[in-house]
């Protein structure tokens, strides 16, 4: 079931177009992402460094940025734990550099996926103590490890936690009563009383903003920080944070540095995925460059994503990336697989009409779950846990939509679970193996979701004639970017198009070539990536195979469709044409 809703939010588009030298429609698609004060719009459209908030906003990061600087003096030996995502890497690698530049003797150690599990644990405090560390700090975890960091204080460690995970919290009479550690300093705008305005940033710039304060406390020009951004902006994307405010200015920022980066690993691996001296986009960050980096904690160690930051000569950079790009290319086969294997389970258990999908792959590698929850929450728009056997009990990952708050829910079932955190979007767990039909069943109970709640909304900025579009405005909607989580690429839609041909092309026949007539009479190019099979299917089942073979041979016939396109500038022979490439159709 699909929904298509206009977003209809007025405004005076034609004033604001002029003020800001703008096509009306992007004025238009700016008020639909709710930008509406001047300060706002102005911010959007030409923020730049200047727009970021100051650092010292952070509850307690003038705290930690001391003890570590004191730590410094103090010859103390320090170690960082990080995650094993790409936010953790790219945290790990930011407080590891910066802390080196200030004189610390510090080193790293990432969880390992399958041994560890998530976040900072005892046994590795221990290891930490037995290595001679004084000081811990943690990034990208550490707000919900209340015993853990206990521990650590009971055996005389000093702890700086640094995260932005939701603040743990146990249901009372009184209502929810957050709960916190004791460690020495606390760093995550999500706490209450953290004054931070963008509470929505990921661990990785949490990580940056209290380097600028240690840099500051050490002497060390602040700028010399700003060759985190990279770094910041690309953990922005890869853990899908809202790209609103100031995470939108940093994604920006992040991909300027990231195309004309110094790293020689960040380097490396834009290099041998083939993007070196091209234009970069949150989506090379989020499907391309960013598994890569994730690949290396799914299916081996995370510390070699983090080798590959911390590595300064270009040759072993290369070959480190090389090994990157293999894995991910596995992970690709493994996730592909398992999918497919979870789809089957569901149809064949007659589970499709659950609202909470729970799916049990003991053979599953446990570092692939969340993104096969992620694959079936889009096939069937409902929150999903998928499980596997870990090493003791049962490890999962769960995704959700809008209308469901994924951690609320859990801390609902909170007794079934081992361990568990997360966002109201994904979460992770881990449980006893006999308690899964417990969780499926209560999880279910529990869920107050209606078919319209778990009805795909396709939101249309505008409802207009393809041919509205030219070359230059297609040019124009680039001020739109970064797109992505929050701040999603325009979308708009067309109805009554009209087929004059079309014809197959492509060596694996999966691209539909389409001469098209518009809503206004107006000829248009038109294109469909993907299953050109399902798409003719649907124009036969509503007009007959015969009038789809007319349009094939480019014959009058009585086809007529609505599409959600996106206008797209196609350059053939050094020649620029406007072609509509379509998204969805119905």
């Amino acid at each position: 079931m699909e929904k298509w809703i206009e977003i209809r939010k007025g405004g005076n588009f034609m004033e604001m177009a002029k003020k800001y030298g703008i096509d009306p429609l992007i004025a238009r698609i700016i008020r639909n992402r709710d930008i509406i004060d001047e300060k706002e719009i102005t911010e959007y459209l030409y923020g730049g460094k200047e727009t970021l908030h100051n650092p010292h906003l952070l509850k307690d990061v003038d705290k930690a940025a001391e003890i570590i600087a004191e730590g410094i003096a103090e010859k103390k030996t320090m170690r960082i734990i990080g995650d094993y995502d790409i936010d953790g890497v790219n945290a790990t690698y930011i407080l590891l550099d910066g802390i080196r530049r200030c004189g610390g003797n510090v080193d790293a150690a990432i969880p390992d996926r399958m041994k560890d599990g998530y976040g900072i644990n005892e046994h590795l405090i221990e290891q930490a103590l037995s290595d001679g560390k004084e000081l811990l700090i943690t990034c990208d975890n550490g707000i919900a490890a209340i015993n853990e960091i206990n521990f650590a204080k009971e055996k005389g460690m000093t702890v700086v936690v640094t995260d932005h995970h939701e603040i743990p919290y146990r249901n009372t009479e009184q209502g929810k009563e957050f709960l916190r550690s004791n460690a020495d300093a606390i760093v995550n705008p999500k706490q209450a009383d953290c004054p931070y305005p963008c509470k929505g940033i990921c661990g990785a710039v949490v990580a940056w903003k209290l380097v600028q304060v240690l840099y500051e406390r050490m002497d060390i020009p602040v700028e010399e920080a700003d060759i985190f951004i990279e770094n910041a902006g690309f953990a922005t994307v890869g853990d899908v944070m809202d790209l609103t405010g100031e995470n939108r200015i940093l994604v920006k920022l992040g991909l300027k540095a990231l195309e004309h980066t110094k790293n020689p690993g960040m380097k490396a691996l834009i290099a041998k995925n083939k993007l070196s001296d091209k234009p970069l986009s949150a989506y090379h960050i989020g499907f391309v460059l960013g598994p890569c980096i994730n690949a290396s904690g799914r299916l081996d160690t995370a510390k070699r994503s983090l080798e590959l930051l911390l590595e300064r000569d270009e040759v072993k950079a290369s070959a480190l990336a090389g090994e990157l790009v293999e894995l991910n290319e596995s992970r690709k086969y493994m996730t592909q697989q398992e999918t497919q294997k979870a789809l089957e389970q569901i149809e064949k258990e007659g589970r499709e009409k659950d609202k909470v999908l729970v799916v049990y792959l003991p053979e599953c590698h446990e570092s692939l779950a969340g993104i096969i929850a992620g694959r079936i929450r889009e096939a069937y728009q409902r929150p999903v846990f998928v499980l596997t056997r870990g090493e003791e009990g049962v490890k999962g990952s769960g995704r959700s939509i809008e209308a469901y708050s994924m951690f609320d829910k859990m801390t609902e079932v909170a007794e079934l679970f081992t361990k568990y955190g997360g966002h109201p979007m994904a979460a992770g767990l881990s449980m006893r193996e006999e308690d899964i039909d417990k969780l499926r069943e209560q999880i279910n109970q529990k869920a107050e979701l209606s078919e319209e709640d778990m009805a795909e909304v396709v939101r249309l900025d505008a409802v207009l004639p393809m041919s509205y579009f030219t070359v230059d405005t297609i040019r124009q909607l680039s001020v739109l970017e970064p797109c992505g989580k929050s701040n999603t690429k325009p979308v708009f839609a067309d109805r009554n198009i009209k087929i004059t041909r079309a014809g197959i092309v492509g060596v694996n026949r999966n691209v539909l070539k389409l001469h098209l007539l518009d809503s206004k009479g107006n000829p248009v190019a038109g294109v469909y990536f993907g299953e050109v099979e399902k798409f003719l299917t649907f124009l036969s089942e509503k007009f007959g195979s015969e009038e789809v073979d007319a349009a094939m041979h480019g014959k009058e016939n009585s086809i007529q469709f609505a599409a959600v396109y996106e206008p797209a500038v196609d350059t053939y022979s050094g020649r620029e044409s406007v072609q509509a490439i379509i998204r969805r159709f119905r």
